[in-house]
């Protein structure tokens, strides 16, 4: 990445430990905003210049699942543009019947996969060079389904099989849930939120509020801004992980 992440604040982060990057639990509930800083209620973290000092020259990976809330996902498609980030967009099938891929195309200005057989600018297998030189990857809207597959290692979608390939110890990976209220309090649900939780994944929400069932609950996918936020505190905590690393390998080269 061109620049260096500042430190970040971000709301309500819920740390479990034993896990590659505390597998933080990020809510955007009407609590959480009323108790945080004024401070960072007032940064606008889809302002591009804002967004850009954490994310500009970083190749990251935004993947859209099969629900409504995949709308949302083209606003922060085209702010991490504008702010300099180089994103590609991985879609499921259904993720395609909500907004298609060329919509992404348009605002990431890269080619959409939206198929594990797609070969577009790789001589190594596909899943594995994405997977490899991602700063940071994003599930947005990331379904019932999608977490499922996630936590009992499915990988028979574009969006599964690449992140199978990512490395969470060296790559942040966010998931912004999304589904109906019922859907969320699934104890199989909640199952998976512990394993991803475990295995290293940042969980990003979900919200409280007006759903697309016609229905008030919890499951509403965070908005951009807050998801967004996740992002940039995650690239921080990665640059400052990987820069930290590379000073401890050249002092121990120096002593040998």
């Amino acid at each position: 990445m061109s620049a260096k992440p500042n430190n970040i604040k971000t709301t309500n982060v819920k740390q479990s430990r034993g896990t590659p990057f505390g597998a933080k639990q990020i809510t955007s509930s009407m609590s959480t905003a009323q108790s945080a800083p004024a401070a960072a209620l007032q940064t606008d973290w889809l302002d591009p210049a804002v967004l850009g000092a954490h994310a500009k020259g970083a190749r990251i990976i935004v993947a859209v699942t099969g629900g409504i809330a995949a709308y949302k996902a083209c606003t922060l498609v085209s702010r991490l543009a504008q702010a300099g980030a180089e994103v590609t967009v991985l879609m499921t099938e259904a993720a395609t019947h909500f907004v298609t891929p060329l919509t992404f195309q348009a605002l990431s200005g890269r080619a959409v996969y939206t198929s594990a057989w797609e070969h577009v600018e790789s001589k190594d297998p596909q899943h594995i060079s994405l997977a490899v030189k991602a700063n940071a990857c994003v599930v947005a809207p990331c379904t019932m389904d999608c977490m499922a597959r996630l936590a009992h290692g499915f990988t028979n979608d574009i969006v599964t099989l690449v992140l199978s390939a990512v490395d969470r110890k060296v790559t942040p990976v966010i998931l912004a849930p999304a589904m109906n209220a019922a859907m969320w309090a699934q104890p199989s649900t909640q199952r998976n939120l512990a394993t991803l939780q475990a295995d290293g994944y940042t969980i990003v929400g979900p919200g409280e509020g007006w759903q697309a069932c016609r229905t008030l609950g919890t499951g509403r996918m965070s908005e951009p801004e807050t998801i967004a936020a996740a992002l940039a505190q995650a690239l921080a905590l990665a640059y400052s992980q990987a820069h930290s690393q590379d000073h401890s390998q050249t002092s121990a080269i120096r002593v040998r």
